[in-house]
């Protein structure tokens, strides 16, 4: 079985859907090398994805990320552009306006923020990061992708 059916299955197989999403999450980051991270989850027609899980978030920014607005923030952009929002240094870096002040509260540098995908719908946002800095690679990005399309298959087939 490879990772992206395990991160289904994790999701399918969990008491509730919040356990499903934090146990693909915790298999996400020791794959990826990375320390943090959350997913959010869009409900069909929704405009605001709603906090499923995290990791080593501090309960401050918990409190400013449980609802996160398309089209706000690495997450909400990236579920906006269906497309992968990433910085080198999350402290530095800005990315052209869209990092919030908050996520610099998290301690983390290199970030990636993916939309997951269902076909062509995305339903919600993966985030990953390290407490370093980090470019992400164009492979890195991608089997960041592919997982977060997983979680997303996942998280979808199953109700709360």
């Amino acid at each position: 079985m490879d990772l992206s059916e395990r991160i289904t299955l994790l999701t399918q197989q969990a008491t509730t859907r919040d356990e499903g999403a934090a146990s693909a999450l915790q298999a996400i980051l020791e794959a990826t090398n990375t320390v943090s991270g959350t997913v959010h989850l869009l409900e069909p027609g929704g405009v605001v994805m709603q906090l499923l899980a995290a990791t080593d978030i501090p309960p401050v920014v918990l409190d400013k990320i449980r609802q996160i607005p398309v089209g706000k923030g690495m997450g909400g952009v990236a579920v906006e552009k269906k497309q992968p929002v990433t910085t080198c240094n999350l402290q530095t870096d800005d990315a052209g306006g869209i990092i919030r002040q908050g996520a610099r509260a998290t301690g983390a540098q290199g970030a990636v923020a993916v939309p997951m995908m269902v076909g062509d719908q995305a339903v919600g946002a993966l985030g990953v990061a390290t407490k370093e800095p980090r470019d992400f690679s164009r492979a890195e990005i991608d089997h960041i992708l592919a997982l977060a399309s997983a979680l997303g298959r996942g998280l979808r087939s199953r109700s709360q």
